[in-house]
């Protein structure tokens, strides 16, 4: 199925300030205290503003950072990375390719046996989408990722 994802104004008026500053401005949301950093549902992570799908719960993980923390993204295509250099510090910002949406950080800390990255993603720029609501939402290419 194609499905055609973008940012657009009236994705942009649904968002809550924090998504808003998360995903619009590249604001940092507190560890710990976000919808998602301990969710364990299965399901596919889509992004707030364009609906692309970006992460796969069977690819989360504990990071014990406080954020939501995933190996690979579903569709690399659908991530761009680019040099961070705020803070003082040199780090590769995630953002959405669609939507444009500032999404977290990518590290090199992650678990070893799954290729060592680890995206730190906020939860203010995911949108949630349960494994038994992936058809109906448009979402149902994505179903084999959770087949055991």
């Amino acid at each position: 199925m194609t499905q055609e994802y973008r940012k657009t104004t009236e994705a942009i008026g649904r968002l809550t300030p924090q998504q808003y500053a998360v995903t619009q401005e590249a604001a940092t949301e507190p560890a710990f205290r976000n919808e998602f950093w301990n969710n364990h549902d299965e399901g596919l992570y889509v992004d707030i503003v364009s609906g692309e799908p970006l992460f796969a719960s069977v690819n989360k993980y504990d990071s014990r950072s406080g954020w939501p923390s995933f190996t690979v993204p579903v569709d690399p295509s659908n991530i761009v990375e680019k040099v961070d250099r705020t803070y003082g510090m040199v780090r590769t910002e995630v953002r959405s390719a669609h939507g444009d949406s500032h999404l977290g950080h990518l590290f090199d800390d992650g678990p070893a046996e799954a290729g060592g990255l680890r995206y730190c993603i906020n939860s203010a720029a995911l949108r949630f989408v349960p494994v038994a609501d992936l058809e109906a939402e448009g979402y149902g290419d994505y179903k084999h990722l959770f087949e055991k």
